[in-house]
């Protein structure tokens, strides 16, 4: 009997993953540092883990977390994120955490490497992109970035702005050529 590939079962674990596109499965994004993407060109990203505490954990699944402010700083071949504000869990008890706390990142040593040497040349600085989850556990999008001048952020707003009234000029081509 022939059964429709839609209605067969869905395989489980790695049939997940190629369904996604990326290794690991499906993210839920938490925070995102908008702002990151407009200040700084961004060289090259990495995925790391986040050591946290369990109210922080609940606390980032309510979803009020920031990055503005954040930053990543290597110390003696370790990873550190500063300043991410994530705030105190609201039914937590004496065992909360506080809300600005350095937080560890869990990279692999060749990352750490490349990171810190990379971040030491004149210009270049690490900063937190996203934080989500994914399967569960903690992650952080975090970004080896170099600085914009105000020159390169307007030229960016009007490349963007041009490409968004291109759009729209196509867009509406192509409606009155249906019309028509």
């Amino acid at each position: 009997m022939y059964v429709p590939k839609e209605s067969q079962p869905k395989q489980g674990g790695g049939a997940a993953k190629a369904r996604d596109g990326e290794k690991g499965g499906k993210r839920k994004i938490v925070a995102q540092n908008k702002k990151a993407r407009h200040d700084y060109a961004i060289i090259d990203t990495y995925e790391a883990g986040l050591v946290l505490t369990g109210t922080e954990v609940k606390s980032l699944r309510e979803g009020r977390t920031s990055l503005t402010d954040g930053f990543v700083q290597i110390d003696r071949g370790e990873a550190w994120l500063h300043n991410a504000h994530i705030p105190e869990y609201h039914q937590g008890s004496w065992t909360n955490h506080s809300a600005r706390r350095k937080r560890k990142l869990l990279l692999h040593r060749e990352e750490i490497d490349k990171l810190e040497s990379k971040a030491q040349e004149t210009g270049h600085t690490i900063v937190p992109l996203a934080l989500y989850f994914r399967d569960g556990r903690a992650k952080a999008e975090i970004a080896l970035a170099r600085g914009k001048k105000e020159y390169d952020k307007r030229q960016t707003l009007r490349e963007k702005q041009d490409r968004r009234e291109s759009d729209r000029a196509i867009a509406v081509a192509k409606r009155r050529q249906r019309g028509v």
